[in-house]
Formats: C-alpha cells, sequence, structure tokens
C-alpha cells in the first residue's frame, strides 16, 4: 500500500504530462503490461472523437503499432473502443474473446480482434474515464505482455484491481489538468499573453498598452494563435486555449526559464 501511495503522490506531483505518463506506465509494466495506449479529447461529437489534432494519443508501444492504431484509425474499429464510449470503470478483454467466439462481434470489430490477434495482442485491460463534459472522454488500453494469458490476466485482475484503477485515475486527473502541448497546437509565450488579456475583457488598445506594444502587433499574435489553435474567431481562440490548459497555466518551460 506505501508503494502505491509513493506512486499516486508522485503523478500527482507531476508538472508535465509526459512525466505522469512515465510514473505510471512504468508501473503497469511491473504488471506485465509494457505496452499501453492511452487517449483523451475535450472536443466529442456525436460519434466521433472531433479532430485527431485536438485530441490527445500516448503510448508506449512501437512505431509500427502507432501508425496503424493511431495514425490508421484502427483504435476506432477495436471492440474495446466501442465498450470505453459507452461505459466508465475497468474490465478485462474476456468478454471480447468470449462476444467473438459467440459471434456477436460486428464484421468490422471481428476483423479487428483477428488483426490483433494476428500481432499477439490476445488479452488486456481498458480503463473508460468518468466524463467530465458532453464532449470529453478518456481511455486506457493495457496490452498484456507475450506470454501472459487471458487467465493471467484475470488473475490479476482479481488480485489488483483497486490499485491498476487508482494509478489509472490519478494519472488521467492528474493529465487532464495540464498544458496540452505540441508543434501542431503550440502558442508562443506573447500569444498566449494576448489571449490572457482578451479573456479578462480588455480590448486591443488595452492589450496593447499592458504588453507594451503597439494594436497591429496585438492583432497578429492574435492572429498567429487563432492560426495555431485552427479556429476563426478570437473569442473561439480563447475558449480552445483554456480548454487544452494553454492559457492561465504556468507552463512547465516557464518555470524552468526562471531558474
Amino acid at each position: 500500500m506505501r508503494e502505491i501511495l509513493a506512486l499516486l503522490n508522485r503523478i500527482a506531483s507531476s508538472s508535465k504530462i509526459d512525466d505522469a505518463w512515465e510514473q505510471a506506465t512504468g508501473w503497469f509494466a511491473t504488471l506485465g503490461f509494457g505496452r499501453v495506449n492511452y487517449g483523451f479529447t475535450r472536443f466529442k461529437h456525436l460519434k466521433t472523437i472531433g479532430d485527431p489534432e485536438d485530441a490527445l494519443f500516448l503510448t508506449t508501444c512501437d512505431a509500427d503499432y502507432v501508425r496503424r492504431y493511431f495514425q490508421g484509425g484502427f483504435y476506432a474499429k477495436t471492440p474495446v473502443f466501442r465498450w470505453a464510449e459507452r461505459n466508465s470503470g475497468i474490465c478485462t478483454w474476456s468478454w471480447v474473446k468470449e462476444a467473438f467466439e459467440a459471434g456477436r462481434l460486428s464484421a468490422e470489430e471481428a476483423e479487428a480482434v483477428r488483426q490483433n490477434a494476428a500481432m499477439g495482442i490476445v488479452a488486456g485491460m481498458s480503463v473508460s474515464f468518468p466524463a467530465v463534459s458532453s464532449r470529453s472522454k478518456g481511455a486506457l488500453g493495457l496490452l498484456a505482455d507475450p506470454g501472459l494469458s487471458p487467465a493471467d490476466v484475470e488473475a490479476l485482475f482479481a488480485s489488483r484491481r483497486d490499485e491498476i484503477l487508482a494509478v489509472a485515475n490519478m494519472m488521467h486527473l492528474t493529465i487532464v489538468h495540464l498544458p496540452q502541448l505540441s508543434r501542431h497546437r503550440a502558442l508562443s509565450p506573447r500569444q498566449r499573453e494576448a489571449l490572457e488579456w482578451v479573456a479578462d475583457g480588455k480590448t486591443t488598445q488595452d492589450v496593447a498598452l499592458l504588453m507594451g506594444v503597439s494594436p497591429a502587433m496585438v492583432e497578429k499574435h492574435l492572429r498567429l494563435a487563432r492560426e495555431a489553435l485552427a479556429v476563426e474567431t478570437t473569442a473561439q481562440a480563447v475558449a480552445k486555449g483554456a480548454l487544452l490548459n494553454m492559457i492561465f497555466q504556468r507552463l512547465p518551460e516557464v518555470a524552468q526559464a526562471a531558474h
């Protein structure tokens, strides 16, 4: 128990998404789950996750699997993804095997099971996190290491379920409160500052005075922020920047520069 409490504290104290991810996945690997997939979106719409560029995907799998699973959209065809969309909690994949053998899966889902089996992926667990809004959803997949049978996973589930769920939940809750930084959605410090002032209700003239630049330069910062966030209006940029924790945050690179 002390080991788990210490791990949970380390994850909760993480200042970057990568730190929380590495703490959690390092522990999952000790249980026999060296391959872990995680996905989170704040922009879910109907049956889609929204723009994939806005979703956060993390994995410990190799590059070939990443290209196939995430970039190729394979994840959306798997029965465990469908389960995660409709449920919250944790489950093993035994039900997938049973549904496959009983012919209860769709043709697309059955083909996904066959493809996973061909890659040696036959057992694992899934965690579907409770949604904090109608547009958000997060899930975690733990892929059993080669040699770990479905029966082995069931035994682990029976004995370590609460610990696995606690670590997964702490990792997820920490990640969703940290800035989601990427080269596709990166904001410069000045772009963030301009958006923050606008969010505070300041006019362009106000922001220019506060930042010590011309109104034209403020407009440039805001235009580049809109382009980086792939939105049309500054109001949308403020909303999206806030949802992605990219404004009003003590960002890691800023904190490091202060030392």
